[in-house]
């Protein structure tokens, strides 16, 4: 994924200068734009995507979504009136349309059924079969760092004739996040874990998710896993146990029914600082995967659980 470089009739577009069932959302964080926000842009646009550069010849009026997190950005972006059908696990915003479309096994026919200008896809496996009937794909692949979050919502903004409110959208992330990251209290050295199921596989800081964390001073635990290398290392409930984490975050709440409660049951934690001292922190499990503009509510968490622990 890259930002938006060229328009095919020559009209170069600005570039951002900064570089799985939630349904809430905070009061603050920013919030879908109203179907009737002005479209702005010129098209033909090529976009270049995580599949190569993609033109959309016109401006799309039937996008179909098959990752949740595009939904959201589309949706933030202002394009919301612009999608008529969107993956089983887009359920955010609530207004989004929801279908039995499957993002992890899609199903070309039933694609091709909604009748799309524009699809938009975590990954390339439908790429060669639309492509054939002429229906473009942008592949928006799960983000690797903070920046990617802020390229994926310039290149839909793009895509879709909303540049100029995809543009605000991420200057508003990046900089509500480096408030929060300015305001962190960094001097307690607080550890932690975040819990992505109870097996209990978790993330280093090499993740999307770990550099959120980053941003707060916070030190990993499982940085220093044996395959920490691969990201997302299978921790030993004797590992987390010995390190002894100051705060637990689960990921795995609404899937996995996982709270404090659960941990203490676990053989060895009932005494771990973070459940001894009520600092065990449930996420919502859709927040925490997802890389749209709700990553601010997952950084206002973090902060707010930081907080509280530098407090004491």
């Amino acid at each position: 994924m890259r930002p938006v470089r060229t328009a095919v009739a020559g009209t170069v577009l600005a570039t951002l200068v900064l570089a799985g069932c939630g349904q809430t959302q905070s009061a603050s964080a920013p919030s879908p734009t109203p179907s009737s926000a002005p479209a702005t842009g010129s098209f033909p646009v090529t976009v270049e995507a995580a599949n190569g550069k993609v033109t959309v010849a016109r401006r799309p009026e039937r996008i179909v979504s098959l990752s949740p997190t595009s939904t959201e950005i589309l949706f933030a972006v202002g394009a919301g009136s612009q999608v008529v059908a969107a993956d089983e696990l887009s359920n955010f915003p609530p207004e989004a349309p929801k279908s039995e479309l499957s993002g992890f096994k899609p199903n070309v026919e039933a694609i091709i059924a909604k009748k799309p200008d524009l699809v938009v896809a975590s990954d390339d496996k439908v790429v060669a079969e639309l492509t054939k009937l002429n229906v473009p794909v942008l592949v928006e692949s799960a983000a690797v760092k903070v920046e990617d979050t802020y390229d994926q919502i310039t290149d839909l903004g793009a895509a879709t004739g909303n540049l100029a409110k995809a543009e605000e959208v991420a200057s508003g992330i990046k900089t509500e996040l480096d408030r929060l990251a300015a305001a962190a209290p960094k001097d307690k050295k607080l550890t932690y874990f975040h819990e992505l199921d109870q097996t209990p596989f978790s993330a280093t800081s090499n993740t999307f998710v770990g550099q959120i964390y980053a941003m707060f001073g916070l030190t990993n635990i499982a940085d220093k896993a044996p395959d920490a290398a691969s990201g997302y290392p299978k921790l030993s409930p004797e590992y987390v146990a010995k390190a002894d984490p100051d705060l637990i975050f689960l990921a795995d709440v609404k899937c996995c029914q996982q709270s404090k409660d659960t941990l203490a049951k676990r053989p060895g934690w009932k005494n771990l600082k973070a459940i001894r001292d009520d600092q065990v922190i449930e996420l919502d499990d859709d927040i925490a995967s997802r890389w749209g503009p709700r990553i601010v509510d997952l950084a206002r968490t973090i902060g707010a659980a930081v907080d509280k622990v530098a407090a004491k």
